[in-house]
């Protein structure tokens, strides 16, 4: 028997061309759609391929994180109403990098930050500051107790003791198995307990310059001056959404030397359009490149972030910091 197409005389060879070229077409607005560096406009709800409907996040009390602030043996803090955190300084470590002495609060903060979502489930994500000798061992304590990795990296360049720091994430729906999890690692490390609460210290830095060169207001904290920048674009990991802030931020740190100057240790979030651009701005001001690297495995849009550091006039370095913060598409965080 003869199909329709035989029987109009047509080759069986223009057939399947035209067949290929027609589902080309029907996969070109898909593939367009994925291509990396564009912040994807998908529908509402929706998450990209594999990741079924996307989860919101719901606004939690202190209240409601005081078994996972048992778990973890200190209490923490609410951001935005939706974001239990957490810090860990390890102000048990004297650390120097380029002949700077590195307060806790510059480049040595762990923070741990859980999440709520509509679902009951919880999500923790975090960047834990290890030395070199500890890192093997919290990693297998982590492994043991359904803690994943997404990165390990450097936060600043030559410094002694070795140091690392490895971003964590966990999701489920038993909040204090996944603070448990994570204590599992805190415990392997010299990490120390809490301190009470210190007195605010003076920073002596030109704050009001410094805010007039980013075009941001910043705050102080624990003797240091910081700003934040956030991303503009809703940031999804598989298929929770982000509260706004969490693991897509652009920080500055600067720390006073003295006479208006200042260590800077800075990290900033940037799609990876936006990373050459980045880079060059940096470096054209004489920022010190420290790395580049992902906080998640399956964020959208897909996000990088690099590291850095200066040592100079507060102000100066807060210009040389102004075209990469206008290189990418962020908003001052307050």
């Amino acid at each position: 028997m003869m199909t329709g197409d035989r029987r109009q005389g047509l080759d069986p060879r223009a057939i399947t061309s035209r067949r290929r070229l027609l589902a080309a077409a029907a996969l070109a607005p898909v593939l367009t759609a994925a291509s990396p560096g564009v912040a994807r406009a998908l529908p509402a709800g929706m998450t990209g391929p594999g990741h079924g409907r996307r989860i919101r996040p719901v606004p939690t009390a202190l209240d409601d994180w005081a078994d996972v602030a048992k778990a973890l043996g200190r209490s923490g803090n609410m951001l935005r109403d939706t974001t239990y955190h957490t810090g860990f300084p390890r102000r048990d470590l004297l650390v120097v990098s380029d002949g700077v002495v590195v307060t806790p609060g510059l480049a040595l903060g762990t923070h741990v930050a859980f999440v709520r979502y509509a679902d009951g489930s919880t999500m923790v994500m975090g960047d834990v500051v290890v030395t070199e000798d500890e890192l093997q061992h919290v990693t297998d304590a982590w492994q043991e107790n359904g803690i994943e990795q997404t990165a390990l990296h450097k936060h600043l360049l030559a410094q002694t003791p070795d140091l690392w720091w490895t971003h964590v994430h966990g999701h489920g729906h038993d909040a204090v198995a996944l603070a448990r999890g994570l204590r599992a690692g805190f415990d392997r490390t010299g990490t120390p307990p809490p301190e009470r609460p210190q007195p605010p210290a003076l920073v002596d830095l030109d704050i009001a310059g410094m805010e007039a060169a980013l075009g941001a207001k910043g705050s102080t904290e624990d003797g240091l001056y910081k700003v934040l920048f956030v991303r503009r674009e809703t940031i999804a990991d598989g298929h929770l959404i982000l509260p706004p802030g969490l693991g897509s931020t652009s920080a500055f740190n600067f720390q006073p030397l003295g006479g208006g100057r200042a260590a800077l240790s800075g990290d900033c979030a940037m799609r990876a359009d936006e990373v050459p651009h980045v880079l060059k701005a940096l470096r054209s001001g004489g920022i010190k490149l420290v790395e580049l690297h992902n906080h998640h495995l399956s964020e959208d849009p897909r996000l990088f972030f690099t590291h850095f550091w200066a040592v100079g006039d507060g102000v100066a370095l807060a210009r040389a910091l102004r075209p990469a913060v206008d290189a990418t598409d962020v908003v001052p965080g307050g």
